[in-house]
């Protein structure tokens, strides 16, 4: 009859252990040296093409192509730059850097291409076509009364406002109108182009 002791039941469990820990170790080490790239790329962090093309770099992307250039002869110095045909502005500082542009959507009337001047803001209120507004930054107001300015709507709606009616609104997101409404003080030039 064999007698079992305890110290060789451990020696077994212990001898089980190391062999499954070294199996868990070489699945791991294996798993390792069979991946391109380790730790697996994370979307939120750029490619190497990514990061050269937001530093201006040789990548395969053109970021010309995704921000519309300031218009030619569009004043100097800090201005808002508004195109009527692109429906866009840029808000240029005096170093003649672009901070921003971005689009916008204006109603019935545009005004004429010209150089104006911001003449007044509003913080909140109700634009011409009804629709309750914020950051109204006026630059010009037409002979026949019609007012234009930028604004954005309360309800954060960026159709053309009252386009059936004559206004001369210029609506745009809440995010782009917090951005004119801090650049865009009283006196600073408003560059209408065609």
């Amino acid at each position: 009859m064999a007698r079992h002791t305890s110290g060789s039941g451990s020696a077994v469990f212990v001898a089980a252990l190391t062999a499954l820990a070294l199996a868990v170790v070489g699945f791991f080490a294996y798993q390792a040296s069979a991946s391109d790239s380790w730790p697996p790329p994370n979307r939120a962090t750029p490619t190497p093409e990514e990061t050269d093309d937001e530093a201006g770099g040789d990548g395969d992307g053109d970021q010309a192509a995704e921000q519309p250039q300031l218009p030619a002869e569009s004043g100097e110095g800090r201005r808002v730059v508004y195109a009527l045909e692109q429906r866009r502005v840029w808000l240029v500082d005096d170093e003649e850097s672009v901070l921003s542009t971005h689009e916008v959507f204006p109603s019935a009337l545009n005004p004429q291409p010209g150089t104006y001047a911001v003449s007044s803001r509003s913080e909140r209120g109700t634009g011409s076509d009804g629709v309750a507004m914020e950051h109204a930054v006026v630059f010009h107001v037409a002979d026949d009364g019609a007012v234009f300015g930028f604004s954005a709507a309360l309800d954060g709606s960026t159709p053309e406002p009252g386009a059936a009616q004559g206004t001369g609104g210029i609506r745009q997101s809440r995010q782009d109108g917090a951005m004119m409404w801090d650049f865009a003080r009283d006196g600073i030039p408003v560059i209408v182009v065609p």
